[in-house]
Parts: C-alpha cells; sequence; structure tokens
C-alpha cells in the first residue's frame, strides 16, 4: 500500500502573537511582473516586492502562556485554549505535535503549541500551491489542448490541462477530422508534444510506491486523469482511436514529437476556469492536479516548468505578495507527497486567515469554498474516512472547514471554523512518526477542530 492514505488589511505572525499587516493587494499584472522581478533580482527583491517591515523576517511562534496582545481573550477562548493544551498531549497525537490558533478579525494568537516547528505537512502543501496558481495565473484562466496538422501529422500538443476528459479528446478530434476532410486529408499520422513541461516528471521525496497511483509522471498531456507512466502518449492513443471512429486512416504508431511553427491549428480545447479546477483539487486533495498547477504557476511567472521552478515561484508569491513568513519553509512539490517539504503550522494558518479577507476573495475564493467541510461526502472530510465520527467531533459536523493532509508519519488537518463566541477561527495541526493507527490519529485530531469550534467543551 503506498502512502496516501486518503488523499489523491493580512496578516504575518511574529513572536508573542502579534502579527503585522500585509501590503495592500496589486492587480494581476502587477502581481507576475513582481514576481518576476523578485525571481530575476533576489538580491533586491523585498524592496521591489515587498514593504520594508517583512526585510527581517523574525521567528514565529508565542506559546499558550504568551497568547497576546491583540485581544483579550473572553472566556470562551479561555475555555478553548484550556481544553487544547490537554489534549494535545493525546498519546494518539505522539510527542512531535504542532498547533496554532488564529482569532481572524484580531491582531491575535489565541494559541500556539510549537507553532514553529516545521514538519511534513503531507497535503496541506496543496494550500500553498493553489494560493501560489490563483494569483500569478488568475481565477478565470483557462488552459488549451490544441491539435495541429503539418506534413501527413496531426500532433496532439499538451497545455497543463489535468482534467482533459475522453469526451473533449473525441470532440477535439471530431473537430480535426472535419477540418482535415475539408483539406482532402483521410489519412495522417498521430504525435503527441508534451514539451511543455520539462523533465525530471518525478520529485525529490517522492517514494517509488506512489507513482502511477498516488501521483504520476508530471507531464502536459493526460486523459482522463489516467494512472500511467506515460500519460501523453496515452492520450495520443486515445487521440488516434477518436480520430479512427471519426472516419480518417490513422498511420503506424503514436509518437512524440515537437509542433512545428509552421503547423496548421485544427482544433483545440479549453479547460474549465481555473477557479473550478481548484476547487476541485483541495475538496478531493487531487495530487496530479497540484503537479501540474505547480508547473503552470511557473510557467506564468515566466519561470522553468520545473519542480524547482514552480516552488520558487510558491515562495515568492506567499513572501512578497502576501508577506507570509517562510522561516523554516520547504518544498519540493506541489501536492505534498514528497517526504522532504517540511512546513510549520504558524504559515499554514497565515495562508488559509489570507482566505478570511474580503480583499482577496476575488482571487482566492474557490479555495476557500473548495475546503472539505467536516462530514461532507465526496470529499477528505467524508464520512467514508471516518473523518468527524465520534463521540467528542461529531458535534463539528457541517460546521469545520479544513484541507487534510495524510502520509505515512505524517498527517495534518487545517481550517477555519466559527468558534462558540461566533468569532472565526483558523488552525492548524500537524504531527509526525506517531505510533497510533492513522484512523485514531485522524480522530484526534478532529477533536481538535471540535474543541476550536467550541462544541467540544
Amino acid at each position: 500500500m503506498n502512502d496516501m492514505l486518503a488523499e489523491s488589511g493580512a496578516h504575518s505572525l511574529v513572536p508573542g502573537g502579534r502579527r503585522r499587516h500585509r501590503k495592500a493587494r496589486q492587480s494581476g499584472t502587477g502581481v507576475r511582473r513582481a514576481i518576476v522581478l523578485a525571481l530575476a533580482l533576489p538580491v533586491t527583491s523585498a524592496a521591489l516586492a515587498a514593504p520594508s517591515a517583512f526585510a527581517a523576517e523574525k521567528g514565529i511562534g508565542a506559546t499558550a502562556e504568551g497568547v497576546t496582545a491583540g485581544r483579550t481573550p473572553g472566556a470562551d477562548d479561555q475555555r478553548m485554549i484550556a481544553d487544547l493544551e490537554a489534549r494535545v498531549l493525546d498519546p494518539r497525537l505522539g510527542p512531535q505535535v504542532s498547533g496554532v490558533v488564529l482569532d481572524s478579525a484580531s491582531d491575535t494568537t489565541l494559541w500556539d503549541h510549537n507553532g514553529a516547528t516545521a514538519l511534513m505537512p503531507a497535503s496541506n502543501t496543496k494550500l500553498a500551491t493553489a494560493t501560489a496558481a490563483l494569483t500569478v495565473l488568475g481565477a478565470d484562466h483557462r488552459f488549451t489542448t490544441k491539435a495541429v496538422y503539418g506534413d501527413g501529422t496531426l500532433t496532439l500538443v499538451g497545455g497543463g490541462d489535468r482534467t482533459l476528459t475522453g469526451a473533449d479528446l473525441a470532440a477535439l478530434a471530431k473537430t480535426a477530422v472535419a477540418g482535415l476532410e475539408a483539406a482532402g486529408v483521410t489519412s495522417v499520422k498521430v504525435a503527441v508534444d508534451d514539451s511543455l513541461f520539462a523533465e525530471p516528471a518525478l520529485a525529490d521525496g517522492w517514494n517509488t510506491g506512489y507513482y502511477p497511483d498516488s501521483v504520476a509522471p508530471v507531464r502536459a498531456l493526460v486523459v482522463d486523469g489516467h494512472a500511467v507512466q506515460d500519460t501523453a502518449i496515452d492520450a495520443g492513443q486515445a487521440f488516434g482511436r477518436e480520430l479512427a471512429a471519426a472516419g480518417v486512416t490513422v498511420a503506424g504508431t503514436v509518437t512524440r514529437a515537437q509542433a512545428r511553427p509552421g503547423d496548421v491549428p485544427v482544433a483545440r480545447h479549453r479547460s474549465a476556469p481555473l477557479s473550478e479546477i481548484v476547487h476541485k483539487m483541495i475538496k478531493v486533495s487531487d495530487n496530479d492536479i497540484a503537479e501540474t498547477l505547480l508547473r503552470m504557476t511557473a510557467l506564468g511567472a515566466g519561470r522553468p516548468a520545473t519542480f524547482e521552478g514552480g516552488t520558487e515561484v510558491v515562495r515568492q508569491v506567499l513572501r512578497y505578495r502576501y508577506g507570509v513568513s517562510l522561516d523554516h519553509f520547504e518544498i519540493h512539490d506541489g501536492s505534498g507527497l514528497s517526504r522532504a517539504n517540511r512546513i510549520p503550522a504558524a504559515t499554514l494558518a497565515e495562508i488559509l486567515e489570507l482566505l478570511t479577507e474580503s480583499r482577496y476573495s476575488a482571487t482566492l475564493g474557490s479555495l476557500l469554498d473548495g475546503l472539505p467541510v467536516s462530514g461532507e461526502a465526496g470529499s477528505t472530510l467524508g464520512p467514508e474516512w471516518g473523518r468527524f465520527d465520534d463521540v467528542n467531533s461529531s458535534c463539528a459536523v457541517g460546521k469545520v472547514r479544513a484541507k487534510t493532509g495524510t502520509l505515512t508519519g505524517a498527517i495534518a488537518l487545517s481550517g477555519l471554523t466559527q468558534g462558540k463566541d461566533g468569532r472565526w477561527k483558523v488552525f492548524s495541526f500537524v504531527e509526525n512518526n506517531s505510533t497510533a493507527a492513522p484512523n485514531d490519529i485522524k480522530d484526534a485530531m478532529d477533536g481538535l477542530a471540535a474543541t476550536v469550534n467550541g462544541c467540544w467543551a
């Protein structure tokens, strides 16, 4: 069994729980320009793209005793803090656990337990990937798959659409055949061009058992999310079958070749908007979509479509667009499958806190809407995964929105809930290396979320 058990004015935290206001929102064009400048000129990027207050990132991590300053915790918060202090010691969570709870409407960190400690975040990494993709590309961005013809060869060109379906491919083939027949062409060779993404197709920190089932080698062309080693050739073969069904003779086998400048476009398909794709990715924790978005985000910022290019842009977006602290932040992929990834719970909470601010709703709204709801069937917090179904957490069904994360040796839950006092709370809990059964760990984490909600008091 592979490691993926269940996954397929903003603020910056500083010591003592105070949070600094981040910079004002920029337009999409301004964001891309700032990111490109920051990437091209790393020595001066802070001056170009962020206020000087963020030039010297300070450590994160108030202790519970050091709760501040921005707002005096009320009785409900004091009860929550006391309960969290006791429940975070649950032996099911093990000794290596971190957590943070923020009050979204004030400059207050309500509770912090080792929040600055960087742990393996599993699929909570997708929160960073989605934030960068929506910011750089825009919520309305669509990915284009096209077919071009030249010298007897019809080439299917991948455009980074990980949601391309067999029906989409059939429609592409039908349009292409109509154009070919109008030109008197009745027989073609078929090639695929997935050169948009550079090698390697596998990330640092991926165990061999992950692919192709939990994640396929990352390519710019795939159909129906097929879990195969070469998704581009697989898509080309499916395209060839659709062409034949539409009346064109397909000669030979599918090959890999780059489309030439003189090739004539004969058909294209545009994906759903990025907002819908991100919504799906977050709701079911789709690893393949996450990895494709990482590459397309790199391209959108003018960087190579590689793991390194994508993760570099993620860091730039979080730091310079939103002022998120990246102390001890390390990622090597977009999905969170990499066992080399490390993100503090405090940083995950900062990312989620962005979703509570109206000024970011147009950009990041689909990320918020995509967060699974506790007890929601068809999501990673659904009853089919045994979430929020025990005596302590079932009271929070329908009251928590959160991103799950599950690898062998790493389980995370980060999200938002409206507390007993009616105020929105942002939380992040991450554990590594507990020896308890995964389902028992998840029950304990769901209990922590129910504690933040206040229904388990």
